[in-house]
């Protein structure tokens, strides 16, 4: 009776490690940029899978070098969003999770986005110019 008890408590445990460690994250976080790619993939568990271009410009070399983020998602209303994105091209920011390991059946990478916020550019007023001020031209009155 407690030999079966203790392979309980045991196999409970050891379910709720494996849940957490499949179910759970390490960190949370955002990545801002332009989606450059987006692709459902696996054999038997689809997820898909994409590439966030952050930009980027390197300050010791002076040049522009893209950054890239690889991320997954399994979400379909995120995927929408995702598609839509990178339709038209704008700017976005991914709200993410990182996972504690990569596990096949999950996706291609640790970093699950939960969420597609669209940029859109600043409402900052425009200045306006001054006035032009019109300067007749002279007359000439010998011809």
């Amino acid at each position: 009776m407690k030999f079966k008890i203790t392979l309980f408590i045991i196999l409970g445990l050891l379910v709720g490690v494996v849940y957490y460690l499949t179910a759970g994250y390490y960190s949370k976080g955002e990545r801002a940029g332009t989606i450059s790619k987006l692709s459902e993939r696996g054999y038997v568990f689809k997820t898909y899978e994409g590439m966030l271009n952050e930009g980027g410009y390197s300050g010791e070399t002076g040049t522009l070098t893209p950054r890239y983020f690889e991320f997954s998602c399994k979400v379909d209303t995120v995927v929408t969003k995702l598609q839509k994105a990178l339709k038209t091209g704008e700017r976005v920011t991914l709200h993410y999770s990182e996972k504690f390991f990569q596990f096949p059946w999950n996706g291609d990478t640790k970093y699950f986005i939960d969420n597609v916020e669209f940029l859109t550019p600043s409402s900052a007023p425009v200045p306006l110019s001054a006035p032009v001020q019109v300067i007749p031209a002279p007359s000439d009155s010998t011809l």
